[in-house]
């Protein structure tokens, strides 16, 4: 280019040019990439006014998770009940059920429906919202987490991956699928899965009853279970997108889940010297359970005049199960005591169609305004034998059933005043309508009115930096579910008759629970590294009325005429409150140590209070949250090789529950420590080595309950073992 100037100018001035130098080799081409579409998974974070933190398609699969209960209990601030390497449904800041919302594709996951029932390599990303906003819902005192499902996109995928797990002996196999591809304005993605974990359980519980005034133990009782479980599971979503000029939507989402699980346990109770003679000497019991999830969500979004759009959305889910249980106990010689069979239907059904109006307005200014409607019903059947005969008289409707209606009317705002400043704030209101049939025959209704105003404000001190605060205050609740609310007594299958124990109650529902309200303040600074990663500190504050737990008691009950026994039952018990502080690191390692190996490292760490006000210290905390959690993990490519290697430390301190003035509850420390491999062979083929809960320990629970007339103590012991997961991956 330098030549041909010089050559031009030199024409121009009427003078020869210069004798042309040699050419030089041919120089390597360069390789430019245009790239565009959605921003990164920390820019959409950095940008959204209320605090999200969205985990993407990479994160997700880096350990080749075999459940996403897996890949939540890495994610900041987010905690699972149960011994190591077992799952269970997430917990956002240690706390229970009902605390967290769960979104699949942003409409509430029915009810009874688990995140185990999707498989990792069915999702998207993982989005998690620390406070609620008016448009997500304000059933989220503990937060959100939305799983968004794989979305279709113009460019074609046919990936197949084949996987199996091996723990304590037994083999997991699955198979998955996902599809992408497009027809001129229509986008199609195909997701399906196959899967079949098999495992073996052993755990064993010491009882003892103490004689409070003298502590002289009336009963020393051990019970020993060995269990082996295999389920046979398969799903397929389908997201099919009919996409206009000027972004006109029409889509539909439906989804299949199906899923069957077969349980056999042996059990033996061994008494010590002095004790009672026991009912039995050991037994066995075979579950069979079934569900089936039919989903059908759709979505219709037109862009009107005046920057102006409407979305409908609409969705209708199914959930139908089956279960039989029988449990047989024989004395020492081998003859056959009790049987107990049961057996149990349910279904339940729900209908939501929500309505949004969103405009945008002059400047960064946008508002929001909805409606959303939703019916949810459950009807359930369960009868109990004991030897043949009902365990319950007549006077108990084997046929119960709960329904709620909510209604719920919605406004936001989100506007910038200035480069500094940005605010969401926005007003939701919602009606809500339950009734369920108790034990008596009565079916009591209870209305109430939630009113949550949120406001949420991001301040950006340089905006030309990537520092920045937020700050939310916001009211949320969480309602009663519907299970709760059916009122139809479970009798201990341990002590069926006569007098039971408080660590073996019955157990029956609610039907006059009301909801709960939390009022909450969130403060956050972030700072956002130049090329990647993120530095953040977040500080809470929850207030909760009308708190519901499940409080035992000794009452005179109607299922057993004539008898005490200790019953649990979901109760508002009053006030409650939370606070806590989460820090989260991601960064590459020579970002902050110059020379250092180009390392991926992902650390967070959580800090939690909490104190029920009705109950007395120490240890009053909301039910079963921990002090805290810890996540420390990292992962390395080798260069020059297909090699990645990286783990992950997880850790719970041990935490006890004063759960009322009688009871107590204890966990242990949980350790979990998770390593993985990945092997590319070529962009078509890699294998991925996942290693779950190396070094596994016995898990430890304790429950003690202390009256006056009767100190009981149980010391549960679960065994733990390593996880191994091989999957290969194919891209077709």
């Amino acid at each position: 280019m330098a030549a041909s100037s010089l050559a031009t100018q030199a024409q121009t001035s009427g003078e020869s040019p210069p004798a042309s130098p040699p050419k030089p080799p041919p120089a390597t081409p360069q390789q430019v990439e245009v790239t565009g579409g959605r921003e990164s998974d920390t820019d959409q974070r950095r940008l959204s006014t209320a605090a999200k933190i969205i985990i993407g398609r990479e994160e997700i699969e880096r350990f080749g998770d075999s459940s996403v209960s897996e890949v939540l209990k890495r994610l900041p601030g987010v905690t699972t009940q149960g011994p190591p390497g077992r799952g269970g449904p997430p917990r956002m800041r240690g706390l229970g059920a009902g605390y967290t919302q769960i979104l699949i594709d942003g409409q509430r996951a029915p009810a009874g429906f688990s995140l185990d029932q999707l498989t990792p390599e069915q999702l998207e990303r993982i989005e998690i919202l620390r406070s609620p906003t008016a448009e997500t819902g304000a059933r989220a005192i503990g937060g959100t987490i939305n799983i968004v499902t794989r979305e279709g996109f113009r460019a074609k995928l046919n990936d197949l991956r084949l996987g199996f797990g091996l723990e304590n002996g037994k083999f997991t196999p699955g198979l998955f699928w996902t599809h992408n591809n497009s027809d001129g304005n229509f986008i199609y993605n195909l997701t399906a899965a196959v899967f079949g974990p098999h495992n073996r359980s052993e755990s064993q519980t010491l009882t003892i009853d103490e004689e409070p005034l003298t502590d002289a133990i009336v009963r020393s009782q051990t019970d020993r279970v060995v269990s082996d479980s295999s389920r046979v599971g398969a799903n397929l979503n389908a997201r099919l997108q009919w996409r206009g000029e000027g972004g006109d939507l029409l889509m539909l989402m439906p989804g299949v889940f199906a899923t069957r699980g077969d349980t056999k346990s042996r059990f033996e109770v061994v008494e010590a010297a002095g004790s009672p003679v026991p009912l039995y000497d050991h037994g066995t019991t075979e579950s069979l359970n079934s569900s089936a999830t039919l989903r059908a969500n759709g979505q219709w979004r037109k862009r009107l005049p005046g920057e102006t759009r409407l979305e409908l959305n609409g969705g209708a889910v199914v959930t139908q199960g089956a279960s039989h249980s029988l449990r047989r106990e024989f004395d020492a010689a081998g003859g056959l005591r009790r049987t107990e069979q049961t057996d149990g239907d349910s279904l339940e059904r729900s209908l939501n169609l929500n309505g949004k109006v969103s405009k945008l307005l002059e400047g960064e200014h946008s508002f929001v305004g909805g409606w959303e409607l939703e019916n949810l019903r459950r009807d359930e059947t369960r009868v109990t034998l004991s030897n043949g005969l009902r365990q319950l008289s007549d006077d108990f409707d084997d046929n119960l059933a709960a329904s709620s209606l909510r209604v719920a009317l919605y406004a936001q705002d989100e506007w910038t005043f200035n480069p500094n400043w940005s605010a969401h704030a926005g007003l939701r209101v919602e009606t809500i309508g339950t009734r369920g049939d108790g034990a008596d025959g009565t079916r009591p209704d209870n209305r109430s009115s939630v009113t949550t105003p949120l406001l949420h404000f991001l301040y950006k001190p340089d905006p030309k930096a990537r520092d920045q605060v937020r700050i939310s205050l916001t009211r949320s609740y969480k309602s009663p579910t519907l299970s709760n609310l059916i009122a139809r007594p479970s009798i201990s299958s341990r002590y069926p008759t006569g007098a039971n124990t408080p660590n073996s109650p019955d157990r029956v529902g609610n039907p006059e629970l009301k909801p709960e309200l939390a009022t909450g303040v969130d403060v956050a600074f972030e700072r956002y590294l130049a090329e990647g990663g993120v530095l953040s500190a977040n500080v809470f504050v929850r207030r909760i009325s009308d708190y519901i737990r499940n409080v035992t008691q000794l009452e005179t009950v109607a299922w057993i005429p004539g008898q005490q026994r200790y019953v649990s039952r979901p109760s508002n018990v009053g006030r409650a409150s939370t606070a806590g502080i989460e820090l989260e690191a991601k960064f590459r390692l020579d970002q902050m140590i110059s020379e250092a190996p180009r390392v991926e490292v992902r650390s967070n760490l959580s800090l939690f209070r909490s104190r029920v006000d009705e109950v007395p210290g120490p240890d009053n905390r909301l039910d079963q949250q921990p002090g805290g959690t810890l996540n420390l993990g990292a992962d390395y490519r080798f260069r020059g090789t297909p090699l990645t290697l990286g783990g992950n430390f997880n850790y719970t301190p041990a935490y006890r529950t004063q759960v009322s003035a009688e009871q107590a509850l204890t966990a242990p420390a949980k350790r979990q420590f998770d390593m993985f491999a990945l092997w590319v062979f070529n962009p078509g083929v890699q294998l991925r080595l996942n290693l779950s809960n190396l070094a596994p320990s016995d898990y430890v629970t304790g429950n003690v309950f202390a009256a006056d007339a009767l100190r009981e103590r149980t010391i549960t012991t679960t065994k733990t073992a390593t996880n191994l997961r091989f999957g290969l991956e194919l891209k077709l």
